[in-house]
């Protein structure tokens, strides 16, 4: 049997069949995604000597640079902190939510419930922002409301244009992507475990803690990833309501590109946010396998 023979043979079986039909999508991934992805590696060892003139000698100059300078290491710590916050809150928040759907709603009504989550997909990202611009703002809503029942003499300056505006806006943001995952993961736990549990004389709140949170630790998980890889790497919401001390390093990363005209410097500061969040990431994808992993292995028994 002919090379080409083989060739036709395996492009008529299941598995031939099945990589023709993965190929398009395959190959439009490695374009849009792998290509760019090591570019972006490749020039984090060039330098920048003009418009649009690289010297492509190898060098971790930029890498020397990032890690030493001191604005680039606030920048980082901010992300993560306001990253950190920002899926703590809207984590701890979304999971009453989840779990009041998953137990507290009749069955028919749940995707009612879910419809309406969905809700603010519904409009602009960037116009959801801009109407907490209106809420916090100096004169905004907030502030208004405050000062018309007397809690307030002055409206509070420190709710916009700082952190603070930025975790807010991007709790609001992000709290579907919470929600979603957690209430999958709920209604997925065997309801007769929690009434083996009752039976057996635990209390409703032991029940939560050693029966449904642990089972639906994958969920909680998904919810961390899903909020905290995106929010790191968010410059808008920064750039609309964060203010100079709201800035993130998403923002330097889009500086150095677009008016410093350094985009080695831009794209080793973009690999070195990976980085930091990929090890994040898989520490927490390692804390859902074990949770899951024990899960099953309670079940077993």
């Amino acid at each position: 049997m002919t090379f080409g023979d083989k060739i036709r043979r395996f492009f008529r079986s299941e598995q031939g069949v099945g990589v023709m039909l993965v190929s398009p999508t395959a190959l439009y991934a490695l374009l849009l995604l792998a290509v760019p992805l090591v570019a972006i590696v490749v020039i984090s060892f060039w330098t920048q000597t003009g418009v649009r003139d690289f010297d492509t000698a190898f060098t971790l100059a930029n890498y020397k640079e990032a890690l030493t300078d001191p604005l680039y290491r606030q920048l980082m710590l901010r992300s993560l902190m306001v990253s950190g916050l920002v899926t703590t809150i809207t984590v701890v928040l979304a999971f009453p939510i989840a779990y009041f759907v998953s137990f507290g709603v009749k069955p028919e009504h749940k995707s009612l419930w879910i419809f309406l989550i969905t809700i603010p997909f519904w409009t602009s990202y960037l116009i959801r922002v801009f109407l907490w611009k209106v809420i916090l703002g100096y004169n905004g809503v907030l502030n208004s409301g405050l000062l018309a029942v007397g809690v307030i003499e002055e409206p509070m300056s420190f709710i916009l244009y700082n952190v603070n505006a930025v975790v807010i806006t991007l709790a609001h943001a992000y709290a579907p992507f919470a929600i979603l995952p957690i209430f999958v993961a709920l209604e997925k736990i065997d309801r007769s475990l929690l009434e083996a549990s009752r039976d057996l004389g635990e209390s409703r709140t032991m029940t939560f803690l050693r029966v449904t949170l642990p089972l639906a630790a994958p969920g909680v998980v998904a919810a961390v990833l899903i909020v905290f890889i995106p929010t790191i790497g968010d410059y808008v919401t920064p750039r609309l309501v964060g203010g100079p001390g709201g800035l993130m390093i998403a923002n330097m990363i889009q500086t150095q590109f677009l008016r410093l005209n350094n985009a080695p410097l831009g794209a080793t500061l973009a690999v070195l946010a990976m980085l930091i969040v990929a090890v994040i990431a898989i520490a927490f994808m390692l804390l859902g396998n074990k949770a899951a992993g024990g899960n099953k292995g309670g079940r077993r028994k």
